[in-house]
């Protein structure tokens, strides 16, 4: 069963190629380097240096996640325009479990790993817009977006 959660209904546009990475996802070392690029390619857009935390901690939590329940994934970051407007898209993408209930994964304080239930709640806030599609069985795929102010 597919569930899904989207709290934006922006059009996105993906483009400009050279501002795009993808960083294989299955340990620690990796989320660190899936931090350090995101945080980088907020910065060669413009996004001030607190943004470009908020972003690289977001990349942080769901990169994490998929340590965590997962057999592995990859993060992609993405710049995109818009009507004139920057932003920074972070794709990530798992081939774990699945969440079979979106909406209580999404509700701050729930864990399946004994942690506080902050992650996924805390880049839905933190981000502009948040879109999560799970399959039971098949992964889960999050993809948030941050438009530079």
């Amino acid at each position: 069963m597919e569930s899904s959660y989207i709290t934006s209904a922006s059009h996105w546009s993906f483009g400009l190629p050279d501002n795009e990475a993808s960083i294989q996802i299955s340990s620690d070392a990796d989320i660190v380097s899936a931090r350090r690029k995101g945080r980088e390619l907020a910065w060669q857009i413009g996004f001030s240096s607190a943004e470009s935390t908020l972003i690289a901690t977001v990349i942080s939590e769901l990169a994490r996640n998929i340590v965590l329940y997962t057999k592995g994934g990859e993060i992609i970051l993405r710049c995109v325009e818009s009507a004139g407007r920057l932003a920074i898209v972070v794709v990530a993408c798992d081939r774990g479990p699945g969440i079979p209930d979106v909406g209580q994964a999404l509700c701050v304080g729930f864990s399946t790993s004994g942690n506080l239930g902050l992650g996924l709640p805390g880049a839905r806030r933190l981000m502009d817009d948040f879109e999560i599609v799970s399959e039971v069985g098949a992964g889960t795929t999050v993809t948030v977006k941050k438009w530079k102010p």
